[in-house]
């Protein structure tokens, strides 16, 4: 029998206007790996705050090793052992890997800082995590990953034996992620009861020993992995069938709207020429630092270009900064919606218009019957979930947030929507929501550029796919006649595949 580690019975929770959870039950033994999954708004965050003392509940008990504890605050729980690592990652990145670990508690010798001793200790957890860092190494100089397992030696250094990792791939390669099962598959020989917060369906099954589904606040049942197929679970999560995880649809494909060509950045854009057609979506792919994102920023003005030519319905166009492409039809979604993408501590209103506060301007005022006007039209047309227009931002689910991202562009009317991984650490419900938006788009003559990492993604909503390679486009394929095999070749700097779409 496995021993039972942490767990939560009837948990309740309210904010105003919403039951965020509704009598939920969690538990995690020793040394297992738990999957924590449901859609985004499901209640999963707000459970491991309560878990890590972010916020207290209004009803429900909590257990460690058998013993009821309350966690009244951060520091309890980490007095108590649980700690969290957050998808954004909290350092500081001038300060050294050593630095961070002890951050706030550093040793010491004689009532002063033992830099040495903190150095040894560091180095210490790193080893014993099989985790090979330089602990002088200042944190701003390493890779995501890095700083991940950097988080995760900072945990472990607290003695923690209970570590909630929400969305702890979103942003590695493969390589990177197999690193970090590893010390994953460490944690649990030495004890520790871990919750794994993933939308991806394949780690899951490769990492997690039991799964707990979360709906709408609630708990909807907990199985063992090896027990349930992928349908099954996704039924349990979306509480439908998702017969098709990508809508069936034919699209209306005219002239080419928008052409790019000569784009040219230093050494790390090289492109001769992009075009796009009205309610074509038009994929673009490529691994991780091939230049993907820097093409978009180059086009959208983000990034100021060596050279560039743009038209736009065969007319030429002038983009050195983002103001003169939101005047030129061009739209851009980006990658981190949270970091350039919303205005994080405003409210959904003001989000929505974020783009198009100069068509809502009276002599320098802005027009509040109009900003409300628009932001109501689009909650209603995206389906974002908000107790009201004056919600922050902040508080929303990462599907509703990225409504509103494509909402800011949808209000200005864009001819060419660029969007920059527009499904990422979003659930598979929301993400059907947004393939059916783009489809709708296509149908108003709106031509969509999608970058994405995601592969089936790409062959499921494209109608051809650019491939990237070091900063140059290596391949155009057709998306209904390619696979992912192909995708890849290009993808690595190989030009086998002769066959161009047409």
């Amino acid at each position: 029998m496995a021993e039972e580690l942490f767990r939560m019975e009837g948990i309740c929770k309210s904010f105003p206007g919403v039951k965020a959870l509704d009598n939920v039950s969690f538990s995690v033994n020793k040394g297992e790996v738990h999957g924590l999954v449901g859609e985004n708004g499901a209640g999963k965050s707000t459970l491991m705050k309560i878990m890590s003392g972010v916020y207290r509940a209004d009803a429900g008990r909590i257990f460690i090793e058998g013993e009821e504890v309350k966690i009244t605050s951060v520091a309890k729980a980490q007095e108590l052992g649980v700690a969290i690592i957050h998808q954004e990652l909290n350092l500081c990145p001038h300060l050294s890997v050593a630095d961070n670990i002890f951050l706030g508690r550093p040793p010491t010798k004689s009532g002063l800082i033992s830099d040495r001793q903190m150095h040894k200790e560091a180095k210490r957890v790193l080893e014993e995590l099989g985790i090979d860092l330089n602990t002088y190494t200042p944190v701003r100089n390493l890779s995501v990953a890095q700083q991940q397992m950097v988080e995760i030696a900072k945990a472990i250094s607290l003695n923690s034996r209970i570590l909630v990792l929400d969305e702890p791939t979103s942003a590695l390669t493969e390589k990177e992620i197999d690193q970090l099962f590893d010390i994953i598959r460490n944690l649990q020989k030495k004890g520790v009861g871990m919750v794994y917060i993933s939308h991806r369906m394949e780690e899951l099954d490769e990492i997690c020993e039991r799964v707990t589904v979360l709906r709408d606040g609630q708990y909807i049942g907990t199985r063992n992995y090896k027990d349930i197929t992928v349908d099954e679970l996704v039924h349990m999560i979306v509480g439908r069938p998702l017969e098709d995880k990508y809508p069936v649809y034919e699209r209306k494909i005219g002239d080419v709207v928008f052409e790019a060509r000569n784009i040219r950045r230093k050494d790390v854009v090289n492109v001769d020429r992009i075009t796009v057609r009205r309610g074509e979506i038009l994929g673009i792919a490529g691994l991780m630092g091939s230049g993907r994102t820097e093409i978009a920023r180059c086009i959208f003005g983000a990034d100021k270009a060596d050279n560039k030519e743009l038209h736009m319905e065969g007319k030429p166009i002038r983009v050195n900064n983002p103001r003169q492409a939101i005047a030129n039809g061009i739209g851009y979604a980006t990658e981190d919606r949270k970091y350039d993408g919303l205005a994080l501590g405003l409210d959904v209103q003001y989000n929505i218009n974020m783009a198009h506060l100069k068509d809502l301007s009276n002599f320098g005022f802005i027009d509040d019957k109009k900003a409300r006007e628009n932001a109501l039209k689009f909650k209603e047309l995206l389906g974002i979930k908000t107790p009201s227009l004056r919600q922050r931002v902040l508080y929303l689910s990462g599907g509703n947030q990225q409504k509103i991202v494509l909402a800011k562009w949808l209000v200005n009317n864009c001819k060419v929507l660029i969007v920059d991984e527009p499904t990422r650490g979003i659930d598979v419900g929301a993400k059907y929501e947004v393939y059916e938006l783009f489809n709708r788009l296509s149908d108003q003559g709106v031509a969509i550029i999608m970058i994405s990492s995601d592969l089936p993604e790409l062959l499921g909503m494209s109608d051809r796919i650019l491939v990237v390679h070091e900063g140059t486009i290596n391949g155009e394929l057709d998306a209904k006649k390619t696979t992912q095999e192909e995708i890849l070749y290009l993808a690595a700097g190989y030009n086998k595949v002769e066959k161009k779409a047409q």
